[in-house]
C-alpha cells in the first residue's frame, strides 16, 4: 500500500453536477497512455515510450464529453503530430476546458526501468492556465500548504529549511528535500547539504515530485530546484486540489531565451504562485503510475489481468480517489475502454 492510500476522500458539494464524472474519465486516459508504454519497460528508448503513450491517449481523450484544448502538451503541431499545443481534445460536447497533460513524465525512467514515472494529465476552465510560451525551465519551491506563508523564494535556502522545521515543529536534519539530479544543481545541494536536510534524488519527472512534497507518507518534505515550465503547470493543477503551493519564477538558460521570454512579454523578475499557473476553480488532475514509486505502484501484467494505480482529484470538491483499475487483457482496451 502506497502512502498516498492512507488521504482521506471528502466531499464537499451536494447535489446535481454535471462534470463530477469528468476526473474519473481522465483516469481512463491515464491508464491506456500508462499501459502501452509500460510494455516498453527497460528497452532502453524514450521515444518510443512516448509515442506508445501518446498513441494509446489520444483516441482514450476523443471520447470524454468535453470540449478542450491542449494548453500544455508535447509541443508545436509540428514538432508533434498528437496532443500537440492547440490541439483540440474530447468529443466537442458541453463546457470548455484547458488541457496540460504528459503522457509519460518520465521517458528516460520508463526505458532503463527506474521509479516514478507516471502519466498525467490536468484540466482547468478555459482560459485558466498559464501559457509557458518561449519559457521552458522556471525555478521551484512546491510545499504544503500549511506552510507557504513562511516561504520566501528569495530568502537562502537554508532559511527556508529552517522555517519549514519550525513550522512543522521538527529540526532540519528531519527533512528531506526533492531535487533533479542535474549539473545545473550542484550549489542548491551544496545548500541543501550544508544544512543538515536530507535530499531524495529524481532521476527525471518533477511533476510526481511535487505531489511528493505536499502528499504525507512520501518521505518527501518539499521539493525545488530549475525543472520545467509546462511540469510546473501540470503540478499546479494537483496541488490545486491537494492544497499544496508552488512557488515559482521563469529562468532562461541563455540570452537568446531570454531576450525571447522578455519580447513574448512574460516578467523574468515576477513570482508565480499555484494560482498565477492554473487560476480556475474547477481544477481535475488525473495520474497513473508507470513504474513503482513512493506516490503509485507501476502497471502490472498478470495471465488473466493488467492491475493499474491511478489517482483522481477535483478542486471544488476537495476528493482525492485512489483508483486500482484491473483490465482484462483479452479485451481491447484502447477500444472498449
Amino acid at each position: 500500500m502506497t502512502a498516498i492510500q492512507t488521504m482521506t476522500a471528502t466531499q464537499t458539494r451536494i447535489g446535481p453536477d454535471p462534470d463530477r464524472n469528468l476526473a474519473l474519465e481522465l483516469v481512463r486516459a491515464t491508464e491506456a497512455a500508462a499501459i502501452n508504454c509500460s510494455r516498453l519497460l527497460g528497452f532502453g528508448d524514450k521515444n518510443a515510450v512516448d509515442a506508445a503513450a501518446v498513441d494509446a491517449m489520444r483516441p482514450v481523450l476523443g471520447t470524454v464529453r468535453m470540449n478542450g484544448v491542449v494548453v500544455i502538451g508535447e509541443g508545436e503541431k509540428d514538432e508533434a503530430p498528437m496532443l500537440y499545443n492547440g490541439e483540440r481534445v474530447g468529443d466537442g460536447t458541453g463546457p470548455e476546458w484547458d488541457i496540460a497533460v504528459d503522457p509519460v513524465d518520465g521517458t528516460t525512467l520508463t526505458a532503463k526501468s527506474l521509479p516514478d514515472a507516471v502519466s498525467v494529465l490536468g484540466v482547468s476552465p478555459r482560459g485558466t492556465m498559464f501559457n509557458p510560451g518561449p519559457a521552458v525551465y522556471m525555478y521551484k519551491l512546491v510545499v504544503p500548504g500549511l506552510v507557504a506563508d513562511a516561504i520566501d523564494i528569495d530568502a537562502p535556502l537554508a532559511d527556508t529549511l529552517s522555517r519549514i522545521a519550525k513550522a512543522t515543529d521538527r529540526s532540519v536534519s528531519d527533512l528531506t528535500v526533492a531535487v533533479l539530479d542535474r549539473p545545473r544543481h550542484e550549489q542548491l545541494v551544496a545548500e541543501i547539504r550544508q544544512a543538515g536536510a536530507r535530499i531524495r534524488f529524481l532521476l527525471d519527472g518533477d511533476v510526481a515530485g511535487a505531489i511528493m512534497a505536499v502528499s504525507p507518507g512520501t518521505g518527501v518534505d518539499l521539493l525545488v530546484g530549475v525543472g520545467g515550465t509546462p511540469e510546473g503547470v501540470l503540478a499546479a493543477c494537483a496541488l490545486r486540489c491537494l492544497g499544496g503551493e508552488l512557488i515559482g519564477r521563469l529562468t532562461a538558460r541563455d540570452a537568446d531565451e531570454k531576450r525571447a521570454i522578455i519580447d513574448a512579454g512574460y516578467d523574468l523578475d515576477q513570482v508565480l504562485t499555484t494560482t498565477d499557473l492554473v487560476s480556475g476553480n474547477n481544477v481535475f488532475f488525473a495520474a497513473t503510475g508507470v513504474t513503482d514509486g513512493a506516490l503509485l505502484q507501476g502497471v502490472r501484467f498478470e495471465s488473466n489481468r493488467i492491475t493499474t494505480h491511478s489517482l483522481s482529484m477535483r478542486s471544488r470538491s476537495g476528493t482525492v480517489r485512489l483508483i486500482e483499475g484491473r483490465h482484462d487483457p483479452e479485451r481491447s482496451l484502447l477500444v472498449n475502454h
